[in-house]
């Protein structure tokens, strides 16, 4: 991860490891029927390389990646 590539959230806040974001629009789980629903909040973010910016953990659902355009930041 280069210092002056930051990885923003929708609304252009910079997100770091150990974050907290909502998901903001209903997202298809590739591969399952699961859905994760608007409003999802998860904890401890992990950024990562990639077009799926975002590695974290979603109850009920597990290991996943989100893209940062989905997502918005919001504190603890």
């Amino acid at each position: 991860m280069g210092g002056q590539d930051a990885i923003r959230d929708s609304v252009g806040n910079v997100l770091q490891d150990g974050d907290s974001v909502t998901v903001i629009k209903d997202l298809k789980v590739k591969g399952s029927s699961s859905v994760v629903k608007v409003g999802t909040k998860v904890r401890g973010i992990r950024l990562v390389d990639g077009d799926h910016d975002i590695d974290c953990k979603i109850p009920g659902i597990g290991q996943i990646g989100l893209k940062s355009q989905f997502v918005k930041k919001v504190s603890e």
